[in-house]
């Protein structure tokens, strides 16, 4: 059983800085895209960085320059380093990685969300 574990979030006031982590673990061939998306209280899911097993990374409009995505294959974890965070960062954020298991074939794993607060 495949399972995301995230961890890093809270409470931190405006221009403040937080560091996520995602850690994969089960069975499984390997591990392709991983990535953070957000959803806030009456907002839809949204992409906020993805990255791929070779390190090319991907960010919404809202969070580049000011977030940075990263991934330690050995480690199966993922991690979202965010500086100069705004109110509008809050949300719960969610792990997601597109993992091939022992059937050879690809799925979508989530994480259980952690939230995120920027205020003062």
């Amino acid at each position: 059983q495949v399972q995301l574990v995230e961890s890093g979030g809270g409470l931190v006031q405006p221009g403040g800085s937080l560091r996520l982590s995602c850690a994969a673990s089960g069975s499984m061939i390997s591990i392709s895209a991983m990535g953070w998306y957000r959803q806030a209280p009456g907002k839809q899911r949204e992409l906020v960085a993805d990255i791929t097993s070779r390190g090319t990374a991907n960010y919404a409009d809202s969070v580049r320059g000011r977030f940075t995505i990263s991934r330690d294959n050995a480690k199966k974890t993922v991690y979202l380093q965010m500086n100069s965070l705004k109110p509008e960062d809050t949300a719960v954020y969610i792990c997601n990685a597109r993992i091939v298991g022992r059937n050879w074939l690809p799925y979508d794993y989530w994480g259980q969300g952690t939230q995120v607060t920027v205020s003062s």
